[in-house]
């Protein structure tokens, strides 16, 4: 068992949605000031919410990404809440957008050092390279994450799909550096 347990938070998550079905993106823009849309820079319409404080982009193909939520939850509650916003506003969705959840990133601290020269030869599929990033590159396989390690003993875990997994992710690695031997505990 590791000799502290990693606070873990999640920072972002990532979602796409479908309400399968064309959406004019200059009518939301006429009955949404508050939108950002510049059809010559990029296809997508910017709708931002302030709870959960998220920015959805919309496309004319009907496709949603939601980016900024903290959990799963919020990252469902904020599509919903945009295509409900929608429907208010006069916009015309006939279904419920299907929501999958993309990536989630989550930092993490181990609350102890890491023997990151060490954790480079005996870890696999890992990539060290300190004269071009400070952090190590671990490709884990279950949950198949990528996971950057850092010699304060802080994390970033990316790639996962489920809030379970980040955790999972994290607890893998800690319990792996520990039976390695490549953790550094300050007494």
């Amino acid at each position: 068992m590791p000799q502290t347990k990693p606070i873990v938070s999640i920072e972002n998550v990532v979602a796409s949605a479908s309400v399968d079905q064309r959406i004019d993106l200059n009518v939301i823009t006429q009955t949404f000031p508050d939108v950002e849309y510049h059809p010559d820079q990029f296809p997508g319409l910017v709708f931002r919410i302030k709870s959960p404080k998220t920015a959805t982009l919309i496309f004319s193909s009907g496709k949603m990404v939601c980016t900024g939520a903290k959990s799963e939850e919020q990252s469902i509650k904020a599509v919903r809440s945009v295509v409900q916003t929608l429907r208010k506003g006069g916009i015309k969705i006939k279904k419920d957008a299907v929501i999958v959840i993309q990536n989630m990133v989550a930092s993490a601290n181990l609350g102890g050092k890491i023997h990151l020269e060490q954790a480079a030869r005996s870890l696999p599929r890992s990539m060290y390279e300190p004269e071009q990033f400070p952090g190590l590159i671990h490709r884990m396989i279950d949950p198949k994450t990528v996971i950057l390690l850092f010699a304060s003993g802080k994390l970033v875990c990316t790639g996962a799909k489920k809030e379970s997994d980040v955790y999972r992710s994290v607890h893998n690695l800690h319990t792996l550096l520990e039976e390695k031997k490549l953790m550094i505990y300050e007494s």
